[in-house]
């Protein structure tokens, strides 16, 4: 499968930029990610609480076989509909701190837009545990099924 999701590490440092350009406006692609019901979709999860605003919060699962395999939350800082998310990501029950995460949307054309995440982690460590994880096939992943359930609703 093609990796159409870029993730970059620098050595030494405690954060990560995933950025990906999507064949989609803008307006579709920001859609994904405060739309509760397209984002259980591209994200394959329940979402349990979804208040896209400033000082809003967030909470979504995963389960499989009937049991919680993975549970996350946090809360939303900034929310500029079509430009920008500025949030917390906790990983609940696992060994990771709470993550600050900057979401960045960007118009290329009428018809193409870029996603820029920069996420920061506490330490270098935490950072490094996490891209030992399928985390860049996981995303990349994810991305596709966003491009395709969004094409099938444009």
């Amino acid at each position: 499968m093609e990796q159409k999701t870029n993730v970059t590490a620098e050595s030494g440092k405690q954060e990560i930029v995933i950025t990906r350009i999507f064949d989609l406006p803008v307006a579709l692609l920001f859609r994904a990610y405060e739309d509760p019901e397209l984002f259980e979709q591209w994200m394959g999860t329940k979402v349990l609480k979804f208040e896209n605003r400033k000082h809003g919060a967030y909470a979504f699962e995963t389960s499989h076989n009937g049991n919680v395999v993975f549970r996350a939350n946090g809360t939303i800082h900034e929310f500029i509909p079509n430009q920008k998310i500025t949030r917390t990501f906790e990983m609940e029950d696992t060994p990771f701190p709470v993550q600050l995460e900057y979401l960045d949307f960007e118009k290329l054309t009428d018809d193409t837009s870029r996603l820029t995440m920069h996420i920061v982690f506490k330490s270098v460590a935490h950072r490094n545990q996490l891209m030992q994880m399928p985390f860049a096939q996981g995303i990349n992943m994810a991305h596709n099924r966003l491009q395709e359930i969004i094409d099938l609703i444009k």
